[in-house]
């Protein structure tokens, strides 16, 4: 967890996250790349995700006037963002860039949670095969 008790919240983990949104509520998740965002949206009971725009990446204020945009569009009370972690669990380059993200990002005065992704394409491709 980042920052003091008036500080918003940066998490890695789920249970703090969800604890910091008793009531729920709409989420953004974001991919961030060294030329693009991916965005998705999640559901305000947390059930089911759709994918979103996939956004130009370039200065942070313009990064973040356009996610503001999308926060307000669609109700978002909490951010996601994908923590690139090695496999040994350590923070390469892309990992300390996506926490330096979500510290910039905290302006918005939203709940984020850092998520783990070592594991999100192999999940995601097994689920895939379960589907046939």
């Amino acid at each position: 967890m980042a920052g003091g008790p008036d500080a918003p919240l940066i998490t890695t983990g789920a249970l703090v996250f969800r604890d910091a949104l008793p009531d729920g509520g709409a989420l953004m998740a974001l991919d961030l790349g060294t030329q693009t965002i991916g965005t998705a949206f999640c559901d305000a009971g947390w059930h089911f995700a759709t994918p979103g725009k996939t956004l130009k990446r370039g200065k942070f204020g313009a990064d973040r006037a356009v996610l503001q945009a999308l926060i307000a569009e669609r109700g978002v009370r909490g951010v996601v963002i994908g923590l690139p972690l090695n496999m040994d669990g350590s923070e390469g380059p892309r990992a300390q860039s996506s926490r330096a993200y979500a510290r910039n990002l905290s302006v918005i005065g939203l709940p984020i949670l850092l998520w783990d992704e070592r594991w999100s394409t192999a999940s995601a491709e097994r689920d895939l095969i379960g589907l046939d």
